[in-house]
């Protein structure tokens, strides 16, 4: 079992709110993880340290079960909300507070009865989908990760994005960790859709997020902290002020996509029945309320609902339409059909409509080289990924689907350490900075899973090894990665919950898809010359 350094990653426990971190000076500090909210604001001890005599015990080892200092003192959760220190004849002391340590001293909350201290991780870590041996130090931590990042939210388990101040269920998010679950609880990850469900609204729109006190649905509801960050960079173009309006704040349509995943491991016609209906509603209500224009295309009509909210393409306006929407739309409304086949009804519908998106997205954004993006009613010139997502859809014409690969190959999203969320070679590429070029895992999750279906399986594999790779030796489970160093973006959350998601899902080779694990590489056109995977098994 891997050790915790109390930084990156702290002591917690399975739906506990209380993390336990180390202080630049070497003691402890604790604070309580709560939505939106900086865990400086909700810190309830800090200069934590354990003494025996006036010598002080220095910690010997953290693991998910427990802090060991020296002298045989040890601190665990008895239960969520109780931390113990357990040991004989030392004192622990604190800023402003000390007791002493004789058998059990409860830190915070209360035993009860049968309590027993360091729950048991090991049963946990027995559940870990198997790995390749070079990956399992990684896919440890992404366990571990998304075990701590269990906890409770009106009184159901869903798993958060890091408890770093990402304390709610958020739409995509619940989707991905929906999609690791899948191999070893899918009555978990089933769970993770439901919540969103349950809180969808009559006209089938899915709230963006759901947290403690309710839901996320509008613009209204964001934090004020959030629309001054917003006002920093989107629609600086037309001088638009997104938060003086009230528009409908959601993420990328992936439920179905999701949905149809927990299926192919976990059959359970029980639960497509019961999210069927909901499902169809959620794909509607795109074309219903958020196609402004009318065109047929969706946009999206608040950087949040794209997920991609420091994108450089909402630099030009606070709507947008990159490919990658009606992509997704294109594929949901494919495993409509799948859903309804496998429930007996008639899925022909939903294949028509897929088909004429499929169709008015190349003759209205196809043009001649790339699809292109729209804000504020121009082409937003700036290079991302998004632009090669139309894969996803797995309909493309083979000379558009060729184009879209050998780009991916090209000069400006390949290396290394693929995908950047805007291109090597864009003006706008910086590396440290959220969505303008460091590396998430679900852009490169979501084109892998594209490249299968559009039938690239040695691209697709490639750019699986490549990915695997920059996790297992970048230190961590982060929410993005610097592209060039393969290491941590500088504020990039810690313990981030797709990341673990998707890298587990990625490493036990994703066979719902498919997956070629010795497959190279075919160089077509000008494409450059792959030099190989520094992982190759």
């Amino acid at each position: 079992m891997f050790e915790l350094d109390l930084r990156e990653r702290p002591f917690t426990d399975r739906l506990s709110r209380l993390l336990v971190m180390r202080a630049e000076n070497g003691s402890l500090w604790i604070a309580r993880a709560e939505y939106e909210t900086p865990l400086s604001q909700t810190t309830l001890f800090t200069g934590l340290r354990v003494y025996r005599g006036g010598e002080e015990l220095p910690i010997r080892r953290a693991r998910p079960g427990g802090i060991e200092f020296d002298g045989g003192v040890r601190l665990a959760f008895a239960n969520p909300d109780t931390l113990v220190l357990a040991g004989q004849d030392a004192r622990a002391v604190w800023d402003g507070g000390g007791a002493a340590i004789d058998g059990h001293f409860v830190l915070t909350g209360h035993l009860n009865d049968g309590d027993v201290l360091g729950g048991d991780w090991q049963k946990w870590f027995d559940l870990l989908p198997p790995t390749r041996a070079d990956l399992r130090e990684r896919a440890a931590m992404a366990w571990w990760t998304l075990g701590i990042n269990q906890l409770t939210i009106q009184n159901r388990v869903g798993v958060v994005p890091s408890k770093y101040g990402y304390v709610a269920l958020w739409n995509w998010d619940s989707y991905f960790h929906a999609i690791a679950l899948r191999h070893v609880d899918p009555a978990l990850a089933r769970e993770q859709i439901r919540i969103l469900l349950d809180s969808q609204r009559p006209d089938g729109m899915i709230p963006d997020v759901v947290h403690d006190h309710g839901a996320l649905y509008e613009t209204t509801d964001l934090p004020q902290s959030d629309h001054a960050r917003l006002a920093q960079h989107v629609g600086t173009a037309n001088g638009a002020r997104p938060e003086h309006v009230a528009v409908p704040v959601t993420k990328p349509p992936l439920t179905a996509w999701a949905v149809w995943k927990i299926h192919t491991v976990a059959p359970d016609l029980e639960f497509l029945r019961e999210v069927y209906p909901k499902l169809v509603a959620a794909q509607h209500w795109w074309f219903a309320a958020s196609d402004p224009d009318g065109d047929g295309l969706a946009e999206y009509l608040h950087p949040y609902s794209s997920g991609l909210d420091d994108s450089p393409i909402w630099d030009y306006g606070p709507r947008a339409e990159p490919p990658d929407l009606n992509s997704y739309l294109v594929h949901q409304f494919d495993v409509l059909a799948d859903i309804a086949d496998a429930l007996g009804l008639d899925g022909h519908e939903h294949r028509e409509a897929a088909e004429r998106l499929t169709a008015l997205m190349i003759a209205r954004r196809w043009n001649g080289n790339r699809f292109v993006t729209l804000a504020g009613g121009s082409e937003v010139p700036v290079k991302t990924p998004l632009r090669l997502m139309p894969l996803f859809t797995g309909r493309l014409p083979a000379d558009i689907a060729r184009a879209l690969v050998d780009d991916l190959l090209s000069a400006s999203f390949w290396g290394d350490r693929p995908v950047p969320t805007v291109a090597f070679d864009d003006a706008a590429f910086d590396p440290e900075r959220m969505w303008r070029g460091p590396v998430w895992l679900n852009i490169n999750y979501l084109l892998i899973d594209g490249l299968r279906r559009s039938g690239f399986a040695a691209e697709a594999d490639e750019l699986r090894q490549r990915t695997l790779a920059m996790v297992r030796d970048g230190g961590g489970i982060y929410e993005y990665w610097n592209p060039l160093t393969g290491q941590r973006a500088g504020r990039a959350t810690s313990g981030f919950g797709w990341s673990a998601a998707l890298f587990l899902d990625l490493a036990r080779g994703h066979p719902d898809a498919g997956c070629s694990g010795s497959a190279r590489l075919t160089v077509h056109g000008d494409a450059p010359r792959s030099r190989g995977s520094a992982d190759a098994g």
